[in-house]
């Protein structure tokens, strides 16, 4: 896709509106990238529309307001980051659990930051905690659906917060510190802590 503004670059993006959902899933990568960087108050049409190689009216066009752009950018980057977060491989091995993370982190660094930025947000603006709140339970049973292929019993609330915590921790902590080798370290040690808990008798009662 051009940077031009050009007339030409014009024609372009008026063809893109023809192809609506290829262009609001690129605008919503770029508003990823573009809080990933420098936090919410950084997202603006205009910062859209440079990322993505755009014009500006093409980000009014496609969102309507800020807000909306927020909400909808929100939604897309949770949702991408489940669809790709190995939470559920399905075999019900503890050693095959959240096999994918470390690579998740490596090859979606603006995603996972992007999610952090919104929650600290949140904080300041309560208005976005309801909707995070609402997509992070997909998250949290994701987790508690996982746990139950493994372990004997109910898998109650606590405990797969807990697991999920500890995810959650090691994803951030790849993405300030890198080293890519403790995240593996950590979650080979998390395996043999799930292992016990299948293997344990206490865990049925």
């Amino acid at each position: 896709m051009t940077d031009s503004v050009e007339p030409t670059g014009e024609r372009r993006t008026r063809k893109r509106v023809n192809h609506y959902g290829t262009g609001r899933v690129a605008l919503l990568d770029a508003a990823v990238r573009v809080v990933a960087r420098g936090g919410l108050r950084k997202l603006t049409y205009r910062a859209v529309a440079q990322e993505a190689g755009v014009t500006h009216g093409l980000v009014v066009h496609h969102f309507g307001s800020r807000d909306a752009l927020i909400e909808e950018a929100v939604t897309h980057a949770i949702r991408t980051s489940l669809n790709s977060s190995a939470l559920e491989i399905g075999t019900g091995d503890p050693a095959d659990f959240a096999g994918g993370l470390a690579d998740m982190v490596a090859s979606g660094p603006e995603l996972q930051a992007f999610q952090y930025e919104l929650l600290l947000e949140a904080r300041r603006r309560p208005e976005l905690l309801p909707h995070l709140r609402t997509l992070y339970e997909e998250y949290f049973e994701a987790t508690r659906r996982e746990l139950s292929r493994m372990l004997p019993g109910t898998v109650d609330r606590g405990t797969s917060r807990l697991v999920f915590a500890a995810l959650e921790g090691l994803v951030l902590h790849q993405l300030v510190f890198g080293e890519r080798e403790v995240t593996e370290e950590a979650l080979a040690e998390l395996r043999v802590l799930l292992q016990g808990l299948a293997e344990s008798p206490a865990a049925e009662s």
